[in-house]
């Protein structure tokens, strides 16, 4: 068993070197055959400006990842709660957000509602923002994860007399957390690309520093690049991490 085990993994090792090697010769003879002319020389120049807006982009991601956790499980506890008003806020908050595009909900929150309230700093909207938008997909992911146990283990944890609150933290919680750790890395790796649509409003992370690069330079597809390459060095660790929770 784990011979097969160790010889599965080998394959797709060597699967995926080969998707790579396919994928650079692809690039490379399509930039070769193309008649724009590549210079990154000028690009180079900027890379401390790459690397701000890369650690922003990190520290902009992070943030708002634990930010819209908090939120989810006050959305959580709506959705569970006996009173009729705050199972249908929580509902409508997640639809209204799951339907809309985060462009326009940064533009709205931003503009009106931030600017309404005299909050002027740019990073800390951003990040209540993406927290906002963010809580409403993880929440469905964490009350999937509760659903997903069976009501005999909750019955039968109630005839040992155990509380509601013992129930969530001993029977519900650990087996949730299970189930929710794929999903959850990948709705991670999601909000760091969506964290991009936050140069709209002029925060300093990786997007908008590659706008700004671009405006300097006139290179577009030189800024751009650098920019896609960062975002895989960012997202591609976290989707492995999450194939490796949905094995487990």
């Amino acid at each position: 068993m784990k011979k097969i085990f160790l010889s599965n993994r080998f394959t797709t090792f060597i699967n995926i070197i080969f998707f790579f090697i396919f994928l650079s010769l692809f690039f490379y003879f399509c930039f070769n055959l193309s008649f724009y002319k590549f210079d990154f020389n000028s690009i180079y120049e900027y890379k401390n400006k790459f690397l701000i807006g890369f650690l922003n982009t990190i520290i902009i991601s992070i943030s708002s990842f634990f930010l819209s956790i908090f939120f989810s499980f006050v959305l959580l506890y709506f959705f569970f709660c006996k009173i009729v008003f705050f199972r249908i806020f929580s509902k409508i908050y997640v639809e209204l957000i799951r339907g809309t595009p985060l462009l326009v909900q940064i533009l709205i929150m931003y503009y009106i509602v931030a600017d309404s309230l005299g909050i002027e700093n740019k990073y800390f909207s951003g990040i209540f923002i993406l927290s906002l938008f963010s809580s409403a997909y993880i929440s469905e992911i964490f009350k999937a994860g509760i659903l997903s146990i069976s009501d005999n283990q909750i019955q039968s944890a109630k005839s040992l007399g155990l509380k509601n609150y013992q129930i969530f933290i001993y029977i519900i919680f650990p087996q949730a957390l299970k189930n929710v750790l794929a999903p959850l890395s990948g709705q991670f790796a999601n909000l760091i690309k969506d964290s991009s649509l936050l140069s709209i409003i002029s925060i300093n992370e990786l997007t908008q520093s590659a706008k700004e690069i671009n405006s300097y330079t006139f290179s577009t597809l030189e800024a751009y690049i650098p920019l896609a390459i960062f975002y895989l060095i960012l997202t591609l660790p976290i989707l492995f991490l999450s194939k490796y929770f949905d094995k487990k």
